[in-house]
């Protein structure tokens, strides 16, 4: 038997799944889930070999849910509308089933799924979540794992973003937490009036800045509203000149 598991917080949209599967003998749902957070307990749990998930849902999306896994399973997304996602689907080959999709148009995202090499589909969502990641909520949030949390940071309550080899450390009040992204990453999220890439490996909140001090030969010294410094490029320099209007 193939584990299965449903994502949607729509009770009807998860029993029309179900139904649909049910002519597929060898595919069992192992749990249905409400939410991100619910649909991220399943997945680790489970280990299923795919996922139905829906895109818009309280708390995290789908998109949010499939980042803070270090090995996210093969999925068949389900989603309203959503002009930008689509595009982004269609632009990385990976199946979507527009809801209401009809039981011919579900089978063949499923056959889809079977004939995809696995690890062709695992590049292809990569490349979706990177593509994917500038809708509303991610522009307003940041959300990483801590452990067993999970903790959905507000993007106005960063006060520096720094780069991390392979991860950005977010820097707020309340402490450091990593995300695995690049600063070019949230340099394209950002926007550009609030957040300064000042470094190749820091981007600052303008809000926070105090003051800036020369420091060497065409480099300076940020010094944040808490008291400590980031170090800024000529070119970071030019750039947070422009934003303050200086």
């Amino acid at each position: 038997m193939i584990p299965v598991v449903i994502i949607d917080d729509e009770p009807l949209a998860r029993s029309i799944v179900r139904e649909y599967l049910a002519a597929y003998p060898d595919l069992f749902v192992v749990a249905e889930c409400g939410d991100g957070f619910e649909g991220l307990k399943a997945i680790q749990q489970h280990k299923p070999a795919l996922v139905f998930l829906d895109i818009q849902m309280p708390k995290i999306n789908g998109f949010e849910m499939l980042e803070l896994l270090e090995e996210p399973p093969p999925v068949i997304f389900t989603t309203a509308f959503d002009e930008y996602a689509i595009k982004a689907f269609e632009a990385s080959a990976i199946d979507y089933l527009l809801k209401p999709f009809s039981k011919d148009r579900f089978e063949k995202a499923v056959q889809r799924w079977r004939r995809q090499p696995a690890p062709e589909r695992q590049q292809q969502q990569q490349e979706l979540l990177h593509d994917t990641s500038v809708s509303q909520a991610q522009q307003e949030r940041v959300v990483v794992r801590q452990g067993t949390h999970i903790r959905i940071i507000p993007v106005h309550d960063v006060l520096y973003f720094e780069a991390a080899d392979d991860y950005v450390k977010l820097h707020t009040p309340d402490g450091s937490y990593l995300k695995n992204k690049t600063m070019g990453y949230f340099e394209k999220l950002l926007d550009t009036s609030q957040f300064v890439r000042v470094h190749r490996s820091y981007i600052v909140s303008v809000q926070q800045i105090s003051r800036i001090d020369p420091y060497e030969k065409e480099s300076y010294l940020a010094l944040l509203k808490n008291g400590q410094r980031v170090p800024v490029s000529k070119s970071g320099y030019a750039r947070l000149r422009e934003v303050l209007g200086m």
